[in-house]
């Protein structure tokens, strides 16, 4: 196979980009540096596709691999045809190599080649090649054989049909039809193990939709209950026409003396060997989309979420509800600094609501507080509604935030956060957490595990491996794409850093404590264990605000400086206008910029970026996203009323819809029948996580705590 010829066709991509995305990735390049410094190499192949790119290389090289010990292995065994060695090289999926491997597979003793031991191939051949006038029990009769084993004519047509039986469920093509075949007409049926009992599973309790219908979030929900043990599964395959099918293709003569026979053990073949591992199979395939699909989705949201614009040059109190242990409080400054700690008991079962807004008055007069940030945990709700009277109440201009806490609790206990801050307790923590993701979403979020964020869908569910892969490669996108600070970010925002292990970001922590601030990237080199190669992967994706060189504080690569500098010159700028804060005017100068970068010596594309980057130094991507609904007063699930329009921001989408926060407790569901007039296929083409929506509600079902919500309003 060749793969990058299969790569190019794949992803719709030019067989030299290609190419050159291979070539980039085996020299030990990571994909953020590819996207954006290698654009000239791939043709400005963006971040998702050479993931995607890379996925597949990996596929594909261990796809070439397996055919390789394949064909080894039976050409070991003698047995290897040119046209078998023609089917092997030509398969384009693992199961294909495996459906034609299994006839030559080391197995298990089966009924097969017990038959085989006796002695009874032969009689198998003469039954499956119906060239005898003689009956069944004649040709079986000279097989009887007691020493062997074979009592009568009915063990030995027993033992030759156990034969027949396995040669046709071994077949590869008979596989691959049977496969294709119930995919395409069978059913997968589902019902309860207890029709009595209650369960989150009720509507799966007597379920059957075709096979080729079924949606992702449906397999999902239905695998869960069934290793919850409240559903059995069963998958409905076309028998009757298969079986008919197998017969007319093996049979040569219905009438014939080995017919009946031969369709015996056809029968046999189909439901003891086939059709198990084919439910399998099919399974297993609708499981791995599903699960794909969960997983890009909520990559997909984590996205979103991490690309949230941080609130600058805010004091925020961060408050993390609860009932019986007290409301944890924590105050920090613009900076990302906790200056204070407390707690307070406004909830049951103290219910100390005066004290609590005394305390918080104080700490508001005091550190300038002007806006608080709310965990959407147990006791947000009543905690909102105290925060809500006390803004009300007092004379300072203060808001709040209701964000969404998943994972707070996690960080909390986590080794990282004991070292933060060893003096907290995981209250203190929490609440710190809470403040700091309203500040900056991005430096707060990666020290959680990505998939205890909360923008997922039966995460833990999932193949892990595969979702903290891709998870993974989402934060580290997002990191680099937005940059860091060199002097002042954590450990864990350094590690997602391109080229940047976790021992390198522990180094380079240790020496800016020891050194003070990085005053250029160059300094970087004297960092322990970070050599030339990393240097180059990294530099690009690290700021340095106040440095000696104003580049470093742009996205530029020090590869870049020189050309940089004499776009500058030639332009009539200085670089020192970069460092005050100001910006370069250049792209209404550049009329020609094919001409321009030869004369620089750079790629076309690498000058559009080096022009941008120099027209909004330091600028953060995140500024062009939605920013958050601060709020100032609160609504209950008995205030809302059908026809009402609100304004909500979205929390999660999932594959049949979207949650929006709308100021209550309860998100409310924006079923994706809701989302538009027009059709859409998933509702991740109307909505992400963090955008600032309109919906109007549908219905209010307090009991349930289900809100319905349209975003089609009349």
């Amino acid at each position: 196979m060749d793969i990058i010829k299969q790569l190019a066709s794949e992803l719709q991509i030019r067989k030299e980009q290609a190419e050159a995305a291979v070539q980039l990735i085996d020299e030990g390049n990571t994909i953020p540096f590819i996207a954006r410094y290698r654009k000239e190499a791939t043709g400005a192949l963006g971040d998702e596709v050479l993931r995607n790119l890379h996925e597949r290389l990996l596929y594909l090289r261990n796809l070439e691999e397996k055919k390789a010990q394949v064909l080894q292995t039976i050409e070991e065994q003698g047995k290897l045809t040119p046209e078998l060695r023609a089917r092997i090289t030509e398969a384009v999926t693992l199961v294909a190599v495996d459906d034609l491997y299994r006839p030559y597979r080391p197995k298990k003793r089966t009924r097969a080649m017990i038959a085989k031991e006796k002695g009874l191939e032969p009689l198998a051949n003469i039954i499956l090649l119906q060239k005898t006038a003689r009956s069944v029990e004649e040709e079986a009769a000279s097989y009887v054989d007691a020493e062997k084993g074979v009592e009568n004519v009915q063990q030995a047509i027993a033992g030759a049909s156990d034969i027949i039986a396995e040669q046709v469920a071994d077949r590869s093509d008979y596989r691959k039809s049977i496969r294709e075949w119930t995919m395409k007409e069978g059913w997968l049926a589902v019902r309860a193990k207890d029709e009595k009992e209650e369960s989150v599973y009720e509507m799966y309790y007597d379920f059957r939709e075709p096979l080729s219908k079924m949606t992702g979030y449906r397999v999902l929900a239905i695998n869960r209950g069934e290793k919850e043990k409240y559903l059995t599964v069963k998958v409905e395959a076309p028998e009757p026409q298969i079986l008919h099918a197998l017969c007319k293709t093996m049979i040569h003569d219905e009438n014939g003396p080995m017919a009946a026979v031969l369709k015996d053990a056809i029968v046999d073949g189909y439901n003891r060997l086939i059709a198990p591992a084919i439910e399998r199979d099919i399974r297993n395939e609708l499981t791995e989309k599903a699960q794909s699909g969960a997983i890009t989705v909520f990559g997909k949201n984590l996205k979103q979420l991490l690309m949230q614009p941080p609130i600058k040059g805010q004091t925020v109190l961060g408050w993390d509800p609860a009932f019986r242990t007290g409301c944890k409080l924590a105050v920090v400054d613009a900076t990302g600094k906790v200056l204070d700690t407390v707690v307070v008991y406004p909830t049951a079962p103290q219910f100390k609501v005066e004290e609590a807004k005394k305390t918080v008055h104080n700490l508001i007069k005091k550190y300038h507080i002007t806006l608080i940030s709310v965990g959407n945990g147990t006791a947000s709700r009543e905690s909102e509604q105290v925060i809500t009277e006390l803004l009300k109440e007092i004379p300072e201009k203060v808001s709040y935030v209701i964000v969404n806490e998943a994972g707070a609790s996690v960080y909390s206990a986590s080794k990282l956060a004991t070292e933060e801050f060893p003096e907290f307790d995981v209250g203190q923590r929490s609440a710190a957490s809470i403040a700091r993701r309203l500040q900056d979403p991005l430096a707060e979020l990666v020290k959680i595990e990505p998939k205890a964020i909360g923008v997922g869908q039966y995460q833990h569910d999932m193949n892990q491996k595969k979702l903290e892969e891709t998870l993974h490669g989402v934060v580290e996108d997002c990191v680099n794409k937005v940059g860091v600070d060199l002097n002042t970010a954590s450990f864990s925002l350094l590690s997602y850093i391109s080229g940047i292990s976790k021992t390198v970001a522990k180094n380079i922590v240790a020496y800016r404590e020891a050194n003070g601030s990085f005053h250029s990237r160059e300094e970087l080199k004297k960092v322990p264990k970070l050599g030339p190669k990393a240097f180059l992967q990294c530099a690009g994706f690290l700021r340095i605000p106040d440095g000696d060189n104003p580049l470093d504080n742009t996205g530029v690569h020090p590869e870049s400086y020189e050309a940089a500098d004499r776009l500058l010159s030639t332009m009539g700028y200085e670089k020192g206008q970069l460092g005050a804060g100001g910006s370069c005017h250049l792209k209404n100068q550049i009329t020609d910029m094919e001409t321009l970068a030869g004369e620089l010596h750079i790629g076309a594309l690498t000058l559009q970026d080096i022009v941008d980057e120099l027209e909004k130094p330091g600028r953060d991507p995140r500024n062009d996203m939605p920013k958050p609904i601060l709020r100032t007063d609160v609504l209950e699930m008995k205030d809302l009323k059908e026809g009402m329009v609100l304004k909500g921001t979205v929390r999660n989408v999932i594959d049949f819809g979207a949650f929006v926060d709308i100021g209550v407790h309860q998100d409310g569901l924006v079923h994706i029948s809701q989302m538009s007039d027009k059709y859409i296929r998933h509702p991740l083409e109307v909505v992400s996580v963090g955008d600032i929506v309109d919906v109007q509600v549908l219905s209010v079902d307090v009991k349930k705590k289900r809100i319905q919500l349209t975003m089609k309003i009349k």
